[in-house]
């Protein structure tokens, strides 16, 4: 490991325990004051790296914090993107330990944020604090960190759109990402896109006794579950008419790329206490969540739920749905294709009402670029293996929005790992990724200035 990185990782983990207990939740109004919190901390640490010129800029939403490191126009420049805001620790009661309390556990840091994104967003920041200490900063670097991530980059668009001038660069790097493991080093090279929509399921005009009206009366909740089950057929392929007319066809050759990375099927088993694992037929798991579009229920609610018995026959029934799409898909129709056949399903005597929420687009990095090749190297590096190119499940939707904006590639240079629960009760970030990311991070920007 560097040695300034080893004198001083105290420190470093120190400083990324005060971020992560500020709950920087963006989907929650009442956290608004944490956000802003969030937002200057990460200044004062900008400004101590070594960083030029660092401000809070105010959008119409939540601030984004810019910041630059210029070492000459004759060098390249990167642009690092992350976010500082975090999902909802909800359900606060399935927390082993307080979700914005960070605590050390064999080895990993558990608090919400740990890995998605602050841990990895923090990385960049000691990085450059070690290139400033350790012998200088090879490249620009500019940095572009934002509090909305979580609801959809919002206002990040309003910013690249305002201060386009400020963003003039090579490449994007960002950490946001995950990877296949430290002893399997791997380097993400697509993303999924996203649909989400709300439905609202009206039924009656109030809620009725179950005894006097039911048999007689739609029930919008039986009606939602026999809809939503009805999205998907015995292959667990989804039944919207169109949805997969412009799905990428991956070729047989990167399919035999993809299939060289270990499985991690029994692990993922075992971690979750699950029996089988299932999906889309024709497919390995790393294909369905990577290549392959989902549809997902994340939430489904009506009627009565609280302790005890009421015999109801609820108004409304409601469902969250989220659709995951691959490159040539778009959001926007895909949006329109489930809207109007949700509707078309709905049974006599039912309402229906479908709200789009936010979306995003499918993006896919060259591994042909400079900014690849220097990740690749970077990585190598520092864990000693070439590191294989796979895509992720997961939907970062402003990497599209970079590429038609600014005319950029991202790289997504990632180190969060499976088990890091992101999202979810018991987030965490191992240690060694934190380290060895900010490693490799500093490796990448002495790379990249060569090529």
């Amino acid at each position: 490991m560097n040695a300034y990185i080893e004198q001083n990782k105290d420190r470093f983990l120190s400083e990324l325990f005060d971020i992560l207990k500020i709950p920087s939740v963006s989907t929650d109004a009442s956290f608004s004051d944490d956000v802003k919190k969030a937002a200057e901390f990460i200044k004062i640490k900008l400004e101590e790296a070594g960083a030029d010129k660092v401000e809070v800029v105010e959008t119409p939403g939540n601030p984004i914090v810019y910041g630059e490191k210029n070492v000459g126009d004759d060098k390249p420049t990167v642009l690092v993107y992350g976010h500082y805001d975090v999902q909802p620790a909800d359900p606060i009661e399935l927390w082993d330990s307080p979700p914005f309390e960070p605590v050390v556990k064999d080895g990993r840091i558990y608090a919400r944020g740990a890995c998605d994104d602050k841990g990895q967003m923090y990385m960049h920041v000691k990085a450059l604090e070690v290139m400033n200490q350790d012998g200088g900063v090879p490249c620009n670097i500019k940095f572009m960190i934002e509090g909305e991530e979580e609801i959809g980059s919002n206002n990040l668009g309003w910013f690249v759109d305002n201060f386009r001038d400020r963003l003039d660069a090579d490449v994007i790097l960002i950490s946001d990402t995950d990877m296949l493991g430290l002893d399997t080093p791997s380097i993400c090279t697509g993303l999924r896109g996203l649909s989400y929509v709300e439905v609202e399921l009206t039924g009656p005009s109030r809620d009725l006794h179950s005894g006097l009206y039911g048999g007689s009366v739609t029930n919008p909740i039986n009606a939602l579950c026999k809809m939503v089950d009805s999205l998907t057929d015995e292959n667990n392929s989804i039944t919207i008419p169109g949805f997969y007319d412009n799905v990428e066809v991956v070729s047989d050759e990167e399919r035999a790329k993809m299939a060289k990375a270990p499985s991690k099927d029994e692990a993922t088993k075992k971690e979750l206490d699950i029996d089988e694992l299932d999906g889309e037929h024709g497919y390995s798991s790393l294909e369905r969540t990577s290549i392959r579009p989902t549809m997902d229920v994340n939430g489904i609610w009506g009627g009565y739920m609280q302790e005890g018995a009421k015999t109801v026959i609820a108004s409304k029934a409601y469902a969250k749905i989220s659709m995951r799409l691959v490159p040539n898909q778009s959001s926007d129709e895909i949006t329109e294709l489930f809207s109007n056949h949700f509707k078309s399903i709905a049974p006599k005597g039912i309402k229906v009402k479908v709200t789009p929420h936010h979306g995003g687009e499918p993006a896919v990095t060259p591994i042909d670029s400079k900014g690849y090749k220097a990740a690749e190297l970077a990585m190598k590096n520092t864990l000693g293996k070439d590191p294989i190119p796979v895509r992720s499940g997961g939907s970062i939707p402003i990497v599209a929005m970079f590429k038609e904006k600014l005319g950029l590639d991202s790289v997504l240079f990632g180190f969060g790992l499976s088990i890091d629960a992101i999202h979810s009760p018991n987030e965490s970030y191992g240690i060694e990724n934190f380290l060895k990311g900010t490693e490799a991070i500093t490796r990448f920007h002495h790379h990249f200035s060569k090529l």
